[in-house]
């Protein structure tokens, strides 16, 4: 088990114990440290950054014959050739070690097909300057989780890279607390549950997660909770509250279209909903809001994680989006 006894911008400490005993290091460290691939930690041993108690560690397919303490030095990120640009970051809070901000929907996390220049990772280099966690590679620095383009919502941002192993192993070991909220169109009477199904990416369109069976795919686990309702005819509108116990790509999206609660505006898991059941004002409002922009209508609503250097648990909650607040004030003068 990894035991980091020494929180430092530079450098993980971490105990050999007589259960490490036998193996190499660097499928040692690669499982113990997340974030770090073997052919990290074969670049780190290569470069001197390793040493074992007070011996740097030369050999790169070392067994590990002898407890003790191993040092893991972190040198500075390589420079990405990223632009910085100026952007209006809503930060909700900031420290050395990390940051917390609320994206807005539009915003792309993190610099890929073709994007490199307007990504959200643009703007933290130039909030940051050079203070961003290297572990996430060169595209994506400081970013230890995503939420898609068109969603809205708060994401924590590392500044070195202890604040990101620390929190990604609090992903991985499922310590972080998010919730989402979401406007879904609805035609079912499901007021809460657990959804407990598999997620894997289409066959048919490579773009699209969907639910597979227990022995394929990743598990995914969402917790829902309806908080209003309103029925229009023949067409129904709900909020609901989600809280994700894993962090599988879309899957909100997937979970909720696959009970029968479709997010509105998401095109990629439901294009066809007759609109026409509704009240004029709530259809216009949709159209320019949700559907024109293609912007689904969901929000990371807080976050809650560990803070590696304060020692302590922080929360954070955001107000949902002006677009959610004007739709669903519209919804309840109408029904």
């Amino acid at each position: 088990m990894l035991g980091i006894y020494s929180l430092n911008k530079n450098y993980i400490k971490i105990f050999v114990s007589i259960n490490d005993l036998g193996k190499r290091i660097d499928k040692l460290l690669s499982k113990k440290i997340d974030g770090f691939s073997r052919n990290k930690i074969q670049d780190l041993i290569l470069n001197g950054n390793i040493m074992l108690d007070k011996e740097i560690i030369k050999d790169q397919s070392l067994v590990i014959k002898k407890e003790g303490t191993l040092f893991v030095n972190l040198p500075k990120p390589k420079d990405s050739k990223l632009i910085a640009k100026k952007m209006d970051l809503e930060i909700f809070y900031e420290d050395e070690h990390l940051l917390v901000l609320n994206k807005k929907a539009g915003i792309i996390v993190h610099p890929g097909a073709g994007n490199y220049e307007n990504t959200l990772v643009n703007g933290l280099l130039y909030h940051c300057k050079n203070s961003l966690s290297g572990i996430g590679g060169v595209l994506r620095p400081g970013i230890v989780h995503r939420i898609d383009k068109m969603t809205s919502g708060l994401l924590v941002i590392a500044k070195n890279d202890i604040t990101h192993n620390s929190l990604s192993e609090q992903f991985k070991n499922r310590n972080i607390k998010r919730k989402y909220i979401c406007l879904t169109w609805n035609s079912t009477n499901l007021k809460k549950g657990l959804i407990k199904k598999n997620i894997i990416r289409s066959k048919v369109n490579r773009k699209k997660m969907v639910v597979c069976e227990e022995n394929m795919g990743r598990d995914a686990l969402t917790e829902y909770q309806l908080k209003n309702k309103f029925d229009f005819k023949k067409l129904s509108i709900s909020i609901y509250e989600c809280k994700l116990h894993t962090g599988r790509t879309h899957q909100i999206r997937v979970h909720l279209n696959y009970i029968g609660v479709p997010i509105i505006g998401d095109f990629v898991y439901k294009k066809n909903i007759n609109k026409d059941y509704l009240p004029l004002n709530i259809k216009e409002n949709i159209e320019k809001n949700f559907i024109i922009p293609k912007r689904q209508a969901l929000h990371a609503q807080s976050i809650g994680f560990f803070h590696p250097y304060m020692e302590k648990d922080m929360f954070f909650e955001s107000e949902e989006p002006k677009e959610f607040r004007d739709f669903v004030s519209l919804c309840e003068k109408s029904d």
